[in-house]
């Protein structure tokens, strides 16, 4: 019999349950007797043995909802190795808690940080399979992740439905799209939705190019102009900073975020109206779409074929179409970010749409 540990951890995205489902529907229809085991809220169940047995009825009619099943939650792996408030050794814990349910592999599923935690217990001796989970697309060793296509389409429809009061009354609006280290979902957004100008926090901007887009545009007889803009979008000023400097800075902004502040900078420089709009959670939420539900399903099978096959120590990504397997090693700590001269941008920029750099 081969006892399986799971877990979601970090932020929620679509179709988490759909490839939980995918997993567990390959294990149990395999010739092998098969326990699993979900640990609730990510790796803090891990860490203080909060699981409960599951079966296969728990993943009966998930496929197309979101959020997850087992909870999720935030365990930084920077301070992975530091002890609890109870001076608990987090790493020792997880490891004594494997080790007494007797698993013969943890499923993880997961981002960035996730996949430094898995890679870690892979080094401390557990057998560990992955899947790419983040609406941010950022995993190195996959060319897509699970949630992402899906919230691509909620933060086009956030762009679509801006357009028309936007034109209305001839505004300049700012939809400010989720990502603080990576661009992929404002870049995807903002071409689909049609946006004029889109910034990354790969390509810095010049407020003043920002601006003098409006105008160009303006002065070509369009009255309006969107804005998709990331939310860890950056000004070539502040690019230069170092990482701590620009840490107190942020601490000192009056601003919520990035697009509130260059909301009143183009607001002084033009003289128009400029609103933002903030998406947020929305884009995290919601069913997954059909791309997500059998992308993540093809992920959770493959990952259940590995273990079943007793092949650990691997994420399941996706690359020219066809699942792979990716050594944990090599995407643990590594960030996919876009490529200011990838041919997405160059492709982009001579429809007419801006970066502001």
């Amino acid at each position: 019999m081969k006892k399986i540990g799971m877990l979601t951890s970090g932020g929620d995205c679509q179709a988490l349950n759909a490839a939980m489902r995918g997993l567990v529907k390959c294990l149990t229809n395999s010739s092998e007797d098969v326990e699993i085991y979900g640990f609730l809220e990510g790796y803090r169940g891990l860490i203080y043995g909060d699981y409960r047995m599951l079966s296969g009825r728990d993943f009966s009619g998930i496929l197309t909802k979101g959020g997850t099943i087992l909870g999720s939650s935030r365990t930084p792996f920077k301070t992975i190795k530091e002890p609890d408030e109870n001076g608990i050794n987090k790493v020792e814990a997880m490891k004594d808690n494997y080790k007494k349910l007797g698993l013969d592999c943890l499923a993880v599923l997961g981002g960035n940080g996730s996949h430094k935690t898995a890679n870690l217990l892979r080094e401390e001796g557990l057998n560990i399979v992955t899947l790419p989970k983040t609406i941010d697309n950022d995993l190195y060793g996959t060319d897509m992740t699970f949630g992402f296509q899906s919230a691509v389409n909620i933060a086009t429809e956030a762009i679509d439905c801006i357009h028309t009061t936007a034109a209305s009354h001839g505004r300049v609006f700012i939809v400010e799209i989720m990502g603080h280290k990576t661009g992929w979902l404002a870049l995807n957004a903002g071409i689909a939705g049609g946006a004029d100008i889109i910034l990354l926090p790969e390509i810095p901007y010049d407020i003043k190019k920002v601006a003098k887009a409006i105008e160009v545009r303006h002065e070509k007889g369009s009255k309006f102009t969107i804005l998709a803009v990331a939310e860890g979008a950056i000004s070539k000023e502040k690019a230069l900073l170092t990482k701590k400097e620009l840490k107190e800075q942020m601490k000192a902004s009056k601003y919520p975020s990035v697009s509130y502040e260059i909301a009143d900078e183009l607001s002084e420089l033009l003289k128009l109206d400029v609103r933002v709009a903030v998406p947020g959670y929305t884009q995290r939420g919601g069913s997954p779409c059909p791309y997500d539900r059998v992308f993540a399903s093809r992920l959770g099978s493959e990952a259940g074929k590995l273990i079943l096959e007793g092949q650990y120590g691997f994420m399941v990504g996706i690359k020219n179409r066809e699942i792979v397997k990716v050594p944990l090693e090599e995407v643990a700590g590594r960030l996919k970010t876009v490529d200011p001269q990838a041919s997405i941008i160059k492709e982009a920029k001579m429809m007419g749409i801006s970066f502001g750099d």
